[in-house]
Parts: C-alpha cells; sequence; structure tokens
C-alpha cells in the first residue's frame, strides 16, 4: 500500500502520515546524503589558510550546509596566555611541541563533538599541518569516528604576497600586541622558517595520491585537484577556484521606488513611481561620482529594475536569479489582504519566515538556491552594482555579513539606499549611502511572538570555538560601520587574550514579500 502522505504546513514539501517524530532540522539545506566531512587546513604561515577558512565557512553556511572553523591557534593562545618570541614554534623545542600536539587533540575533540552531538556537517581545521605525521593523526582520527577528509593547501612562494599578507593581518594578531611593525615582521618571518625546515607539501602524484585534495598555487593562479569523492567536495572545489583576492567593490541596492510600493503591494511587475524615477537620476550621478573603472551593472528581470537601471545609461546585464522572491498566490497582494484571505498563511510565515514557502511560490531558503550563481559570479567579478529586490537583497548581504538564516529576512534594505560592500582580511566593511530621495517604508519587523529567539540549529555563523568556555564576545555589530579591533603588537610583548574576531557589520532597512 502506498504510504499517506501531509503536506508541512509551513515549507509546503510532504512527509509521511504516521506517528514518528519529527526529524530535527539539521540545516538550512538539503540534506547530504554523505558522512561528516572534515576540511584539514595545510600550508606554511601566511599563506592565506585562515583566509579561505573563514570564506569557505561563510559560504557552506550560506546555501545551508552547517560549518564551522576549528583554529589551532586559538586554542595555542588560550593555553599559553603570554607569547614571547618565534622560539616557541623551533622544532627543536620539545615542551612547545608538547603544547601544540595537546591543542591540536583539543581541537579535534571539540570538532567531534560538533560532528557527532551539535549537528555539524563540515568542520574546518585550520592550522598549518605540515608535517605527514601531524595529517597521518588527523586521518587516523576521521578513520575511527567516520568522517571524510578533504585537505586544502595553499602554496604561496610569492615573497611580496606573503609580507602582504604578513602586514595586513598577522602584525595585528594578539601574539603581537603593543609591539612595533618592525619586530613582528622579523619575528614572524622567522617563525615560517621554524616550520619550513620540516615542511612537507602534499604530494599527489605519490606519497599522497589516495588522498582528496585540492592545491590552491599562487593565489588561485593555478589549482591541482586529486580524487574529489562527493557533491560538497566538487562544490567546495568549485567555490575556491572562483574566488579572488583584487581589491574591488560591490554596491547593492533597490530598484527605486515603485508603484506597488506606494499602494502597499508585494511582488508583481509595476513600474517606477515619479520618486522611483527620481532615484534612477540620483542614482545615475551617483555611480558618475564613484569614477570607477569597468564597473559591470546588474539587475532582475524586472520592469522596476530594468527602468532603474536604463536611467546610468551603461551597459547593463540582466539576471531572472535576480528576480524578486516569488510569492505564488500572494503576489499582488498588500499584507493586508493576505492577512484577511488567507490568514493561516499569514501567521505561518511570521512563525517562521525563512523556511516558509508560500503556496506555489518561494521560501527565503529557496532564493539562496537560485541566488547561488549569482554569488559564484560576483566572486569572479571586481566592481559590479547590483539593482535588485528587498529579499534578494537580504539573501545576497546575508552571504556577504555572514548573517544567520533567522536574521536574513530581518536584514533592513531600504529603498533609495546604496550598500557600498568593501571585501577586508576576513571578513566586509559596509558603508550605507542614503541618495536622499524620499520613498515609502517597505521593511516589516519581526513579530513579537518570533522575538523568543532563534532554533540553535538554524543559527549558522561561523565562529572559532575555544578549548575551554569561551570568553563573553562583543554582541554582532548593529551599524554600518567597521568595528575591527587592530593591534600593533610585537614579539616579547604581552598578547591580548581573547581571540581575534572577524570584522561583522549589520545593516538597517528593506522591501517585497519580503
Amino acid at each position: 500500500m502506498p504510504m499517506e502522505l501531509t503536506q508541512s504546513r509551513i515549507q509546503k514539501i510532504w512527509l509521511p502520515n504516521d506517528n514518528r517524530p519529527a526529524l530535527p532540522r539539521r540545516s538550512c539545506g538539503p540534506q547530504l546524503a554523505n558522512s561528516p566531512t572534515v576540511i584539514v587546513m595545510v600550508g606554511l604561515p601566511a599563506r592565506g589558510k585562515t583566509y579561505i577558512s573563514k570564506k569557505l565557512t561563510r559560504y557552506l553556511n550560506w546555501i545551508g550546509v552547517p560549518t564551522k572553523v576549528f583554529n589551532v591557534g586559538e586554542y595555542r593562545r588560550e593555553a599559553v596566555k603570554h607569547y614571547s618570541s618565534y622560539d616557541f614554534f623551533r622544532p627543536d623545542n620539545e615542551e612547545a611541541m608538547k603544547v601544540r600536539r595537546q591543542c591540536a587533540m583539543a581541537a579535534l575533540r571539540d570538532v567531534k563533538l560538533y560532528l557527532t552531538e551539535e549537528g555539524g556537517q563540515i568542520a574546518v581545521f585550520d592550522a598549518t599541518n605540515t608535517t605527514r605525521e601531524r595529517r597521518g593523526m588527523i586521518l587516523n582520527f576521521a578513520k575511527e569516528n567516520g568522517f571524510k577528509v578533504f585537505f586544502i593547501e595553499s602554496v604561496c612562494n610569492d615573497p611580496n604576497v606573503v609580507a602582504t599578507n604578513v602586514m595586513e593581518v598577522k602584525l595585528s594578531s594578539p601574539d603581537y600586541r603593543d609591539c612595533n611593525s618592525t619586530d613582528a615582521m622579523e619575528d614572524f618571518m622567522k617563525r615560517i622558517n621554524c616550520y619550513q625546515a620540516s615542511y612537507q607539501p602534499l604530494d599527489p602524484d605519490d606519497y599522497d595520491r589516495e588522498l582528496s585534495l585540492i592545491k590552491v598555487i599562487d593565489v588561485g593562479r593555478r589549482f591541482l585537484v586529486n580524487r574529489v569523492q562527493d557533491h560538497i567536495q566538487s562544490r567546495i572545489v568549485y567555490y575556491l577556484m572562483n574566488i579572488h583576492v583584487q581589491p574591488r567593490t560591490i554596491y547593492l541596492c533597490r530598484h527605486g521606488e515603485s508603484e506597488f510600493n506606494l499602494k502597499g503591494r508585494i511582488g508583481g511587475d509595476s513600474g517606477l513611481s515619479n520618486r522611483g524615477k527620481k532615484f534612477a537620476e540620483a542614482l545615475n550621478k551617483f555611480v558618475e561620482e564613484q569614477n570607477l573603472k569597468d564597473l559591470k551593472i546588474w539587475t532582475s528581470q524586472l520592469k522596476r529594475t530594468i527602468q532603474t537601471a536604463e536611467a546610468l545609461q551603461l551597459p547593463y546585464e540582466q539576471w531572472k536569479a535576480l528576480n524578486e522572491i516569488d510569492a505564488g498566490v500572494c503576489e499582488e497582494m498588500t499584507y493586508e489582504e493576505i492577512r484577511d484571505q488567507h490568514p493561516e498563511e499569514f501567521a505561518l510565515r511570521d512563525q517562521d519566515k525563512y523556511y516558509y514557502r508560500y503556496p506555489s511560490g518561494e521560501s527565503y531558503q529557496d532564493l539562496v538556491q537560485r541566488l547561488e550563481p549569482v554569488i559564484m559570479e560576483l566572486e569572479r567579478q571586481e566592481n559590479v552594482l547590483v539593482i535588485c529586490h528587498q529579499a534578494v537583497m537580504r539573501c545576497l548581504l546575508a552571504y556577504f555579513l555572514d548573517k544567520s538564516a533567522d536574521e536574513m529576512p530581518y536584514l533592513k534594505c531600504p529603498l533609495h539606499t546604496v550598500l557600498k560592500l568593501t571585501p577586508v582580511a576576513y571578513g566586509c566593511r559596509v558603508e550605507s549611502i542614503s541618495l536622499n530621495i524620499e520613498a515609502v517604508n517597505t521593511h516589516r519587523d519581526r513579530p513579537e511572538e518570533a522575538k523568543k529567539g532563534p532554533n540553535p540549529l538554524m543559527r549558522r555563523n561561523s565562529v572559532t570555538p575555544l578549548a575551554s568556555p569561551e570568553p563573553t564576545k562583543k554582541p554582532r555589530i548593529n551599524s554600518f560601520e567597521e568595528h575591527v579591533a587592530v593591534s600593533s603588537a610585537l614579539p616579547g610583548c604581552v598578547p591580548q587574550e581573547v581571540p581575534t574576531q572577524m570584522p561583522g557589520q549589520n545593516m538597517n532597512n528593506s522591501q517585497k514579500p519580503s
């Protein structure tokens, strides 16, 4: 007999109609049939391993695969409160070697906990892992626990790139707090030499031919891929082959105010209001003032974004993927009409806005999957202006600012405001620029009933845990300013005992069936 099915009211998916308890929602994306995976970073210091770790984790979390970074350096700073000099990293410093191994083991214990008990699917083990002995230890750990392993080795022999990375990132490390930059640079270069002496690169042609790995050579100039095992590893490889570190700026804005905005109607394909047309003219002036070289302009295929782009008198590209979230049977209705005609749907959406799917329409979860090609192409490009819609802009912002599925549907993206995103070392700097053209406010705040706290399984932010209980951390920034604690510190100085945090920003204001 065919099994009876019941449709989930929120997600509109079919479920068995029996008395079995519902499985917990472990992720915001499709469940992967594969074993949990440990991504193992490999490479000398200042080769961009932590940059890759955090960026990759942000991407995987955004597409709905629960991922967390375990940075062994943070465990070491927790165990050794006062860093004195590069002598700690000398291969003949037996006491220090013992401490470093203990820190690695502590991190692996937390990896196991995350993948087996906390709902994680991917753990990124961020350390140098430069010897076959250390990598063998990790492989044995993974085999004992039934985890897959994927190695990412970052190789860079360009001294200018290495020096730039040290200056931009390493000198602000807690290891070098209160020390001058010259002494810090000298000490860190000696630290690199300590690793160089015993470095055994991955060898996919012989010793490591059975391992799944990718070698990223000279910041993405060349790649070497070996034995990709599954779908998620292939997505990781594809992502790493698309990112770059060249300076660039991404501008996000919504179309000008539309006729439907004025009437409070969601969706549809209406044109710009008079104020919306004024915004398009102001946007043209703003773009000219930015004086950007080779600016790419992207729009959706809806009338209001195309009208906005036309005012710029520049070439633009239309993306169907950038169309606003599909509100299904609720298209072109006001929220009051939805509440009156579809009261249950109205309540369900307020209950779980990320997962809620409009009847015959889309959810934010669907929208994230639709926008993945856009993110890939944004990573490949340099200067881009994206003219889009409220829900779409929220999804894009959530990617760049590492926001959770719970936060995403409530990010504020006001009309007639441009958000300027500038990628920085481990995050993204955000500047909100109002073009001073009045517009309606289309943002709907989170209902009081939904403010009781997100389901912890829906939290997707990439956090670096510590071996001991985490210290009190600063709350997520709720402004457009970059909050980065930069400390000039050097060897032989007492380091800050709180780990560095990835810069984060929040935005204010938003639009559509958002």
